[in-house]
């Protein structure tokens, strides 16, 4: 494997249909490479969180993942409404998601507990109506 291996993808607002295929992509990625299934798991479900809230909130934006030996470090920017409150936001059940998108099935308010749950590490850069950068970081190497 070379040093860092980088992956970007483009996330489409509102394409529920097109919506997790940038993580399972990463996913797969992680499994030719050997990753353990722990790993994986953990990087795919925030990932995936992450990526639906580029979806739902987000406007759309972009996913760019860094793999390397010791961590997966995943990076998705958007240039949506941003968020107002993160310590609200990081909440367990607290959304903003329309109620057509939770009709969906989507918006239950679990996407950013559920990674930093799943993560090492998770900073948010937000700002109101300019967008969010979210970076998560999942480490491949179990912690001293």
């Amino acid at each position: 494997m070379p040093e860092t291996l980088k992956q970007h993808y483009v996330i489409s607002a509102d394409d529920f249909a097109a919506a997790g295929a940038a993580s399972a992509s990463v996913k797969q990625t992680l499994k030719q490479l050997g990753f353990a299934p722990d790993v994986i798991r953990r990087t795919s479900i925030s990932m995936y969180e992450g990526e639906i809230n580029t979806v739902i909130h987000g406007g759309g934006g972009t996913a760019d993942v860094e793999i390397s030996e010791d961590q997966v470090v995943i990076t998705l920017t958007d240039q949506g409404p941003g968020i107002p409150d993160v310590a609200l936001a990081m909440k367990e059940g607290f959304s903003t998601a329309s109620d057509q998108v939770r009709e969906l099935g989507f918006g239950a308010g679990m996407g950013l507990p559920n990674i930093k749950k799943h993560s090492d590490g998770v900073a948010i850069e937000t700002e109101v109506g300019k967008g969010t950068k979210l970076s998560i970081t999942i480490c491949s190497m179990p912690k001293q």
